[in-house]
């Protein structure tokens, strides 16, 4: 964890699975420090209070408190947009789960709210921050790959197979094109911090064993502006699987997570192959890649350091998740800029 000279204080909105693993994860850092929860379900209080925070119904209080540098929230997809309006005009940073928003105009909103109140907005794609992905950056940046071919990617698991059928999780217009809200969408932000805006896609969904009206798998097909391709899968139904693996000229670099980003265990492998040359391998620790997000926003909102996404980033992987599900209802491909 990096270091600061002040304490940087944050209210988190939202008292649900990632909620709670964020406020988990900051319990004890050195200077980033939570304030209370925002829950409106009163019934949650309780359960906050054993944290040894202080719980609130609604964001009146700690949006008027001089000490809250910043809201994180992991509330539900809709209520994104709205909220970071809310967050920015009261003068606070803003660090929103994502998606940021479910349409690109959404994103575009939120973006103009932060820039406009003068605070950081900061995106929850902690997959940037894994010591593996760093270094595949580093390599690409460097053109040690050769010119870069193709990427394939997935991130797959079965954490939310119990979520009721009911949850907002389920259903296509709060989270659409099956696991891409979920998972899928820190693929494309992988993709697009690696190679640029992404030119035209294909996408497809189905329902395979869930039942839920959003589905439970998409692939996606995509070409980048740059001239190179990718592919990748999100499933919603299945043992714990992520990879990332990019083809160049020179060499091809795999990287395969052990461990959701959430489970502070297992190893992540990075196989390297060269022609002529036997596959080598390497190994990196499981490391808190959400908590160097968090660090790395209120860097940022300090004006310590660039955030290390811009607002255009953030913008357009919005663009590519809106057209994803035009894709996936359509079953036709769709030109960004067209979004």
């Amino acid at each position: 964890m990096t270091e600061a000279t002040e304490t940087f204080t944050v209210a988190i909105a939202g008292f649900g699975w990632w909620g709670k693993h964020i406020a988990t994860r900051l319990q004890g850092h050195p200077w980033l420090r939570v304030a209370g929860i925002i829950e409106p379900v009163t019934a949650n209080h309780a359960a906050i209070g054993d944290m040894g925070l202080t719980a609130w119904a609604d964001f009146d209080a700690p949006l008027a408190m001089d000490e809250v540098d910043a809201v994180i929230l992991t509330t539900p997809n809709t209520l994104h947009e709205e909220q970071i309006a809310l967050v920015a005009a009261a003068g606070k940073h803003v660090f929103c789960e994502k998606p940021l928003g479910l349409n690109a105009d959404s994103a575009r909103r939120s973006v103009k709210a932060c820039e406009d109140a003068g605070v950081q907005l900061g995106i929850g794609h902690e997959r940037r921050f894994e010591p593996a992905m760093l270094a595949l950056r580093s390599a690409l940046d460097k053109g040690e790959l050769g010119t870069v071919m193709h990427a394939e990617a997935a991130f797959s698991h079965d954490k939310l197979i119990n979520v009721p059928a009911n949850d907002w999780r389920t259903r296509k217009d709060v989270a659409p094109a099956a696991g891409m809200t979920a998972m899928g969408i820190h693929l494309s932000d992988l993709l697009i911090s690696f190679f640029g805006p992404v030119e035209t896609l294909h996408a497809f969904t189905a329902d395979r064993s869930l039942g839920w009206e959003t589905g439970d798998v998409v692939t996606v097909q995509m070409k980048f502006e740059a001239g190179m391709t990718a592919t990748f899968s999100a499933v919603l139904h299945t043992p714990h699987f992520i990879r990332m693996h990019v083809f160049g000229t020179d060499k091809w670099v795999e990287v395969l997570n052990d461990s959701h980003p959430d489970t502070p265990d297992g190893i992540v492998r990075v196989l390297t192959a060269e022609s002529g040359k036997d596959v080598s391998q390497a190994e990196y620790n499981w490391e808190d890649a959400v908590t160097a997000n968090i660090e790395a926003f209120a860097h940022a909102a300090k004006g310590r350091a660039p955030y290390p996404f811009t607002n255009a980033e953030m913008v357009h992987n919005i663009q590519v998740l809106e057209a994803i599900a035009r894709s996936a209802e359509t079953g036709q491909s769709v030109k960004l800029a067209d979004v």
